[in-house]
């Protein structure tokens, strides 16, 4: 069996719920005849420990507790009044137990109960031939703790010890209403199982809601384990998108090997026609991957034939080295806008095939890589557009998006008694994507080296490193452009010394007892000035000016553009910690850059004489209880106003009650307010959370009264007065079933959007039908909680209940 999760949790649930009580009931049944061997003398045991499995559960003792035990020599043995059989995590009750020597035939008569695993069984009567396993247990139900659910049947027979029916089987997690119905109900006429086969065949199984029939089939086959078996999975139901229509996928699982499968799934929209989503997963010794394929052969709306390819694969080959690859591609510009489920990436107008290997040899690291792009142009907003060309120095950092055919470099870092070395060397192929033409835009190859020698010193209390980089590079382009060399070297040193402390007292804050932190940090550089007008630039952009990049030698990212510095940033941050948990209830931070001389590499051209930098602040706190404060402010003391900003508050009072409000604001670019929100609004809600306590986050599943719940995010541009994005949507809470309705907005464009519905119809116990809102509702709304853990609840039962 394939050992990723992910690939074992295929197995259909819907497929295997219907039957799951029928079998395990069988399978317990089949224990407790196993065990009741009376050839096995009986003894006590006060030891409590996990049951064994196999043929060790047969080398346990038996326990027999009844009012009256009798029996004749070679002829019976009778057990009644309230008579108890024990051995391991087994226990079987009744009225009445007895075991005829001569049939071989052991019968419970009267309230038989079966308790294993915290699985409960019970019925009136239960006979089996021991040696041949046959027999048959009347009006048998069950209760799986784990899952929370159970059923009933009319009769369990036993074939043998590896076949049994079940006859009139029927599985739920709802407690029956005044009707005697309960909400949804799985029912089959008879079902057939297979142990040595590992197969159960179900015959007229119907699932209803409601009372209403809204899934069925004739016949159909599940696994009687956890290995997975193929055959159809609970149909996708997509009621509505303003791009495609009304659409329905019914997936077809197919079990190839135990470390290969895939799932091919069917689809039609309405508006678009039929398609095909094709995934297939394999796992290997020194490799694993996964493809994805999906087809639409006939666009109905943009009369074409349209695709997607994904495809991820890790490889272990020889001499230890590492290979992985990476490939994404559509068929259109537009595929993006139509069908953003296919599209496995956070960038999906830019989307990267990526080839790399890596093999370390002793101290060094070395790589290979080729990096393409398929850009997804848009008239209204293109990517990457052509810049004309400008003669005169300086000019503006203009930064393009370059393919790497290819990358290949090493690295090396090491330690020299109290030194650290580092070194990289790399050669670079850039060139063009397809789709993009510019012949303004310089393409050819770089040679790059990044030495470094660093001596830190480092107490409990502070530490002081003093660091010399080295940025060499050579370059030769594939043309003449205007402006930039076509073929150049230049070398640009750089010392950088930088000193932290982390000084801590212990403080009273608002009646509580705190440490408190101070932490102050001063990192100093100096780079010469070199001139890097003249030289292309192929992958160095501005970095974002934040508290990270803030401490950082170099104000570009990439190889390409270093900039000049003689320049002092200085920062301290004050933390308030629990003393015992050491959690973090207060940080407030605040950092500047002081320039001592002009910067003359920049982004805009100009050189940069400002000498003190924007002021950067920072603050979070959770002190007031449920409440979670955060906000960060760029503020310019040139212009005396915020640069930019971004202000944070959530309300958490319990589980599943979140309200959070963001602003975020770029001065002269955007300004927004995003509200999200999950909170009960009919129904009784969840309990208090107390230190300690379990929660109950749904309503008593014995309960016919359910809980609403109201979830949502809203994304309102205040610069441009309109909604961009927004998500709404209801959850209903029944405590065996939950219902979910969710509506979705996602601008595509200035005057574009696309908009669908989501629908969730979850049983509990059994599976999940519909359009899954999951994921969409944890990616956007903070502070989100699931209405149910996707893991199980441990038994509630010991293992002598």
């Amino acid at each position: 069996m394939l050992r990723r999760s992910r690939l074992d949790s295929r197995r259909p649930p819907a497929r295997l719920a219907p039957v799951a009580a029928a079998w395990a009931l069988v399978a317990s049944c089949a224990a407790v005849a196993q065990e009741a061997d009376p050839g096995v003398a009986l003894q006590m045991s006060h030891q409590l420990q996990a049951p064994p499995r196999g043929e060790a559960s047969k080398k346990l003792p038996i326990i027999l507790l009844a009012r009256e035990v009798r029996g004749r020599p070679d002829l019976e043995t009778i057990a009644e009044g309230d008579a108890e059989f024990r051995r391991g995590g087994m226990v079987l009750r009744a009225d009445r137990l007895s075991y005829d020597h001569p049939e071989d035939l052991a019968v419970a008569r009267g309230h038989v109960r079966i308790s294993r695993d915290g699985n409960i069984y019970s019925g009136p009567e239960l006979q089996l031939h021991i040696e041949r396993f046959e027999g048959f247990f009347l009006q048998p139900t069950y209760f799986f703790s784990r899952m929370g659910a159970g059923g009933s049947a009319q009769r369990i027979d036993f074939i043998d010890d590896q076949r049994a029916v079940a006859i009139g089987a029927t599985y739920t997690s709802c407690p029956a209403d005044g009707s005697g119905d309960p909400d949804w109900l799985l029912s089959t006429t008879r079902v057939k199982m297979d142990f040595e086969a590992n197969e159960g065949v179900a015959e007229g199984a119907v699932l209803r809601f409601m009372g209403v029939p809204i899934l069925g089939a004739p016949v159909l086959s599940f696994p009687l384990t956890d290995a997975r078996k193929s055959g159809w999975l609970p149909p996708t139901i997509y009621p509505l998108d303003s791009r495609s229509g009304f659409t329905v996928q019914v997936p077809y699982y197919w079990n190839i090997a135990p470390n290969r499968d895939a799932t091919l799934t069917p689809g039609i929209a309405t508006k678009r026609g039929v398609s095909l989503g094709t995934e297939f997963r394999y796992l290997e010794p020194h490799y694993n991957g996964r493809l994805n394929l999906d087809l639409l052969p006939n666009d109905r709306l943009n009369g074409r034939s349209r695709h997607a390819l994904a495809w991820d694969h890790d490889a272990a080959l020889v001499q230890d080295t590492q290979l992985r690859v990476r490939v994404l591609r559509v068929s259109d510009d537009d595929y993006w806008k139509d069908f953003p489920r296919d599209l496995p990436t956070l960038t999906p107008r830019l989307l990267l095939s990526d080839l790399q290997a890596t093999r370390p040899v002793g101290d060094w690291t070395t790589y290979a890589r080729v990096m393409r792009w398929q850009a997804l142009q848009n008239a209204e907003s293109p990517i990457d557009p052509p810049v004309a060309s400008v003669t005169t120095d300086p000019r503006p950092l203009v930064t393009h998006l370059y393919e790497r055919r290819p990358q290949v470099g090493a690295r090396w870092l090491h330690r020299v008694g109290t030194f650290e070395l580092g070194f990289e060397g790399e050669y670079n192929r850039f060139a063009t994507p397809d789709g993009i033409i510019d012949p303004s835009r310089p393409t050819g190859s770089r040679l790059h080296a990044l030495a470094t020698l660093s001596r830190p010193w480092v107490t409990p209390g502070w530490s002081l490193t003093p660091r010399l980089t080295l940025n060499a590079a050579t370059y030769s382009l594939d043309q003449d452009i205007a402006g930039i060399r076509r073929s150049a070297t230049r070398v640009i040193p750089t010392f950088s010394l930088d000193s932290a402390w982390v000084l801590e007292r212990d403080a009273t804050w608002f009646g509580r007892a705190v440490r408190q932190t101070l932490e102050p940090r001063l990192l100093y550089v100096n780079t010469p000035f070199r001139d890097q007008w003249s030289l292309p630039n192929f992958d160095s952009a501005l970095k974002d000016f934040n508290f990270e990049s803030i401490y950082s030698d170099n104000a570009f990212s990439g190889v390409d553009r270093v900039s000049d510095a003689h320049q002092l940033t200085a920062g301290v941050t004050t933390r308030l910690l629990d003393p015992v948990t050491g959690a973090e209830t207060v940080r407030l931070g605040v950092v500047q850059r002081y320039l001592f001389r002009d910067q003359r590499i920049t982004p805009e051209g100009p050189p940069l004489t400002q000498r003190f930098s924007d002021v950067l602040l920072l603050g979070s706190s959770t002190l007031v209880p449920r409440w979670t404060l955060d906000a960060s402010v760029q503020y310019s003391p040139d212009s005396k106003r915020v640069v930019r900003s971004i202000a944070s508050a959530r309300y958490s009072p319990g589980p599943f009650r979140t309200v959070s409000a963001t602003y975020r604001l770029t001065r002269d670019l955007s300004e927004q307010m995003e509200l999200g929100w999950q909170w009960p609004i009919y129904g009784p809600g969840p309990d208090d959370t107390t230190p300690g306590k379990t929660l109950t986050p749904r309503p008593d599943a014995h309960s016919c009264k359910g809980t609403w719940y109201g979830v949502g995010r809203i994304n309102y541009s205040m610069r441009d007065r309109r909604i961009t994005d927004s998500l709404m949507g209801i959850e209903y809470d029944a405590g065996c079933w939950i219902g979910r309705l969710v509506a979705e907005r996602v601008s595509t464009g200035r005057s574009e959007a696309t908009t669908r519905l989501l629908w969730q119809l979850e049983l509990i116990g059994l599976s999940k039908l519909g359009s899954n809102p999951l994921q969409v509702l944890k990616d956007n709304i903070q502070g989100y909680r699931l209405l149910r853990d996707d893991k199980p609840a441990p038994a509630t039962t010991t293992f002598y209940d």
